[in-house]
Parts: C-alpha cells; structure tokens; sequence
C-alpha cells in the first residue's frame, strides 16, 4: 500500500514522503505475513491453536505497533516529552503482561474445568453408589418405618381397613344367596325379567346395612360406658330389630342354603324345622358379630363414624404430643439442598465467566491504554484487573479520563 501512494507523488516529493512514511511503511507488509499465517494452516487442530493462543497476542502487537509509530509524528508538538516517552515504554510493559496473563489464564481455566469435571465424575459416582445403597437397604428402610408407625398411636387404619373387607365379603356371600329371592319378587311386582343393576343395587344397599350393623353396636357400648339408662334402652330395642332383621332376611337366607348339607350329616330321624333354622341363623349372627367385634370392630368402628360424620377422632395427649415434637416434614431437607445447590451454580457460574473473560480482557485493555496513549497522553486502564467488576465500571473511568483545561495566567 505504501508503494502505491509513494507511486502518485510527484518525482521530486518521493524522496520527503518516503521519509515521511518510514516509521509506518513496514507495518501493512507485516500485517499481511500475519494473516497469511492465520490463514494457512496443516490441520484443524494447528488452526485451533494459533487463533486460541496467538490471535489476541498479535492484535494486541499490531495495534500496539501503529499506536508507537503514528505517535513519533506527534512527538514534535507534544509538552512533557519525556513523561509521554515513559508512558509508552510501560504501555508496552503492560501489553506484555498482558500478554502472559492472556496465556496463564488459558491454563487456568484448563484447570479449573478439569477440576471441576472430575468433580463432577466423582459427584456423579458417588449419588450411584448412594443410589444403588439406598435400593439395597429400602425395604429394610421401609419395614422399619412402617413398625415404628405402627407401634405409635394414632388412628387405627389396620382395624378400619380390616372392617371393611369383612363388610365387602359378608355383602357378597349375601347377594348370592339373597339374588333369587330378590330377582323372584321384583319379577312378580313388575311382571318383566330382572332388571341388570339388580345386583349392583342389592350389594350397595347390603354394604350399607352390614356397616349399620356395627355403628349400632358401637352406639350400644357407648350407651352402656355412659350410664344413661333411656339412651341404654332405646339402643337395646334398636339392636334386637338389628338382629331380627339381619337374621330373618340375611343369616335364615344363609342358613336355608346350607340346611340340605346339614340334613346329609344328621339322622333321618331329625327333623329341619323353621325354629331349628332360626335358630342357627340367630347363633350364628351372634357368633360372627362377637368375633369380628372383639378381633377389629371395636376399633374399626370409631373410625368409621368419624369418616362418615366428618368429625376428627379424639386422640390421646401423649400422641398429640408426640405428633406436635415430630421432626420437619421430609420434603425440607431436599428443598434446602436444592437452594444450595441453585447458589453455588450461580457461584461458579460468575466465577467461570470471571475465569473466561478477564484473559481476553487484558489484552483489549492493552490495546486500548495505546490507543488513548496516543489520543490523550494517558492510559485509562490500570492493568491487571482484580475481578470482571473492576471492568464494568465504565462510566467512572470515562469520568476520571476527563481532560481538565488549563488554566490561563492573566
């Protein structure tokens, strides 16, 4: 470019300009050099590295090298000669530091991430063997919680659980003995086949008739543990209907269906009357009711009431207060964890950009000090930087760079 321009001078001006142009006529050729070696290489890899370690260095070189030489065409019109000699000189030192913090801090970020990729790997290998410990020990875990449940006070969901299984089953055995019956007498009513929800009907309203029976005999100990002989009376009377009803109509029913097997195991001489059938059917309504009564009823019953009524169960103060010093709900722990986690992310995160940024950093501020060497005689950055805050202040730095006029004696 320099032979160009020298070429459209006049012939007897080629000689002043070509010394004019001395300081600065080298630099375009070496510019090309440089990217001819940016351009051109082997392998992707030789590539790689050039643009990654060499690229800001030789910015930083050829900006540093047109700031020096332009600023020798200033010399002869600047004040403080010497202190701008000296500027430069130590532009030039901070470029070089620059230069080899540039480089160490690539490394330091090479470090750092394979520090943190092995800790990452580690971190990964041990939540697995945790994971694979904790599989192996859950049902152990599991057993325990459950036995330590189980043995506190509370609510009897064993006893609940168990009385309405024994409800579901003593409504099925009695829909298959009662459909006949039922299915004959809704047929002579109506005069048209059985109806299809026949049998879903009959077993809800059984169900419910089988968990009556209970709530009954819960209120008559209730009545019995109170004393209060009018409500003791009332509850007897209910309970004999009870009775009356669920053994004429449910346990006769069951009775009658069996009697041909019971008639096989006898003489011939007995005779099956209704009294015989009622009978068994009233013994066997007491035998049934007794035992499931003291094996899960009388537990099973209370929360059962208390489901239906939707009124809490009374609970003693030794298990409210065990429930009240019980430790903080298991999700805590997790969701504290997860907090710390979040911050030291966003922790590592500032100091990985701080890590990836300020190499680069140094370098512009480099170039950037020549630049404004050249313009104002003074740097702007102080080289090296502490942390990326110290860079982002770039609104006191444009203060402070402000030039104060001079004062002019009178």
């Amino acid at each position: 470019m320099s032979e160009r321009l020298i070429a459209i001078v006049p012939e007897h001006w080629r000689a002043v300009v070509e010394f004019l142009m001395a300081p600065i006529a080298w630099i375009p050729r070496m510019q090309e050099l440089i990217l001819a070696f940016f351009l051109y290489s082997d392998t992707g890899w030789a590539a790689a590295g050039k643009y990654l370690f060499l690229l800001f260095p030789v910015l930083l070189w050829v900006g540093a090298v047109w700031c020096t030489q332009l600023s020798i065409y200033t010399l002869p019109f600047r004040s403080h000669r010497v202190h701008f000699f000296s500027t430069v000189v130590l532009a030039w030192w901070d470029g070089t530091r620059a230069v080899w913090l540039y480089w160490v801090g690539l490394f330091r970020v090479a470090a750092v991430a394979m520090g943190w990729a092995f800790t990452l790997v580690r971190l990964a290998l041990k939540l697995v063997m945790e994971t694979g410990r904790q599989a192996l020990i859950l049902p152990f875990t599991m057993t325990g919680k459950m036995t330590t449940s189980y043995f506190k006070p509370g609510v009897p969901w064993i006893a609940f659980l168990m009385l309405l299984f024994w409800c579901a089953i003593e409504t099925t055995i009695f829909t298959y003995t009662l459909f006949p019956t039922v299915s004959e007498v809704l047929a002579d009513i109506a005069g048209v086949e059985t109806p299809i929800l026949t049998g879903p009907i009959l077993s809800m309203f059984l169900f419910l008739l089988i968990m009556g029976s209970f709530a009954c005999i819960q209120a008559l100990i209730e009545a019995i543990k109170a004393r209060e002989i009018k409500f003791l009376v009332q509850m007897v009377l209910v309970e004999l209907f009870v009775m009356f009803f669920e053994v004429m109509f449910l346990y006769r029913e069951l009775v009658d269906a069996i009697t041909p097997w019971i008639a096989q195991q006898t003489s011939e001489e007995l005779r099956l009357g209704i009294g015989f059938t009622l009978s068994v059917a009233t013994f066997g309504w007491l035998g049934i009711r007794g035992m499931t009564w003291f094996l899960f009823g009388q537990f099973g019953t209370p929360p059962l009431l208390a489901f239906i009524s939707r009124r809490p169960m009374v609970v003693s103060e030794a298990a409210a207060a065990e429930a009240a010093v019980e430790g903080p709900a298991w999700w805590r722990a997790p969701v504290e964890d997860f907090k710390r986690e979040i911050g030291w992310l966003h922790e590592k995160s500032d100091e990985l950009l701080e890590y990836l940024a300020l190499p680069a950093l140094h370098v512009l501020a480099a170039m950037v000090n020549f630049g404004l060497i050249l313009v104002a005689a003074r740097p702007i950055f102080s080289l090296p930087f502490k942390s990326l805050k110290a860079v982002m202040e770039t609104r006191e730095l444009l203060a402070a760079a402000q030039m104060q006029p001079k004062k002019v004696n009178p």
